[in-house]
């Protein structure tokens, strides 16, 4: 197969109606829009706060100022688990976020990193790391490593 072979499925893609163009294309004159009133006209819609009645959609929400929904100051985490400590990792290494950078476990090195624990470990490691979840710290130290917490 090469890239001119390639073609869409059949039925995927359909041309687009051509509206307006006489009445033997079948949506001549009004061109589907009915007559008069203000889904006739062109540039229609209005906008999304006027809505003939109802209660208009941005009064619906609650009423949070500045940054919408989501919170400012909330922290997001690389998450690295226990399992993929182990298999990047030999015996008695340095597990610090700048390892973490080098073995391609983190998502973005600026934010900081928090291990989890999921998976088993077998291998002694000396983590250092912003934060550490219990069940990953006992596991850790169970298996003769260490746990630096970096401020």
């Amino acid at each position: 197969m090469k890239l001119h072979d390639l073609v869409p499925n059949v039925g995927s893609k359909k041309n687009r109606k051509r509206v307006g163009r006489g009445i033997s294309a079948g949506q001549g004159k009004t061109a589907g829009r009915g007559t008069k009133g203000a889904g006739a006209r062109s540039g229609e819609g209005g906008h999304a706060y006027r809505q003939g009645g109802n209660l208009p959609f941005f009064r619906r929400l609650p009423f949070i100022r500045g940054e919408g929904f989501t919170p400012p100051n909330q922290v997001s985490y690389n998450e690295v688990n226990l399992d993929q400590l182990s298999q990047a990792f030999q015996a008695n290494a340095d597990v610090t976020p700048e390892a973490l950078e080098q073995a391609h476990l983190l998502r973005d090195s600026r934010n900081p990193t928090v291990v989890l624990g999921r998976g088993e470990i077998t291998v002694a490691l000396k983590v250092k790391a912003h934060r550490v979840s219990a069940g990953a710290k006992a596991k850790i130290e169970k298996a003769g490593g260490s746990v630096e917490l970096i401020a």
